[in-house]
């Protein structure tokens, strides 16, 4: 999935090498992963695996070229310092619900069932230190909002 960040002059520079690049897929980057639990507000916890996209590269890739993603699976982007982010759908064949995260995991908002290969930018609703990507509809099945909590390793609300 591309998206970027912020367009600094050094990312867009890359977004393009990157973009020009991509197609050929021996040249797609991997990920490790580490489980990820969201608290509800109602005390229900709901578990994932989560790909780290830590990485320029990787927060360039994202799930780009991906065909499916299992129900409790998805890509959590971490950002060094707090910054407003805009994802993008470029290349990326499934719907996705993107929560924008606060450094202590509360859920700044939410874009839920993100149509597929768009342009369009989509961005957090004030400043994130990350952004949480899921299979589309995943918030509304499980009830997630606003406010909500992300419990991850890397986040300082754990």
């Amino acid at each position: 999935m591309g998206r970027m960040k912020t367009w600094t002059r050094r990312g867009l520079l890359t977004a393009i090498a990157l973009g020009a690049a991509l197609p050929a897929a021996a040249q797609l980057v991997g990920f490790a992963t580490s489980p990820l639990t969201i608290e509800t507000a109602d005390g229900r916890r709901h578990a994932f695996t989560v790909e780290l996209a830590l990485s320029d590269r990787q927060q360039m890739q994202g799930l780009m070229f991906r065909r499916s993603l299992a129900p409790d699976r998805g890509m959590l982007f971490l950002y060094a310092s707090d910054q407003p982010i805009a994802m993008w759908m470029k290349n990326t064949y499934i719907p996705l619900d993107m929560l924008f995260l606060r450094a202590d995991g509360r859920i700044i908002n939410i874009i839920e069932n993100v149509p597929p290969e768009t342009l369009d930018s989509r961005p957090s609703e004030g400043p994130a230190r990350a952004a949480l990507e899921l299979p589309g509809g995943t918030a509304a099945r499980l009830g997630i909002r606003a406010g909500d909590r992300v419990l991850h390793e890397r986040l300082s609300g754990r």
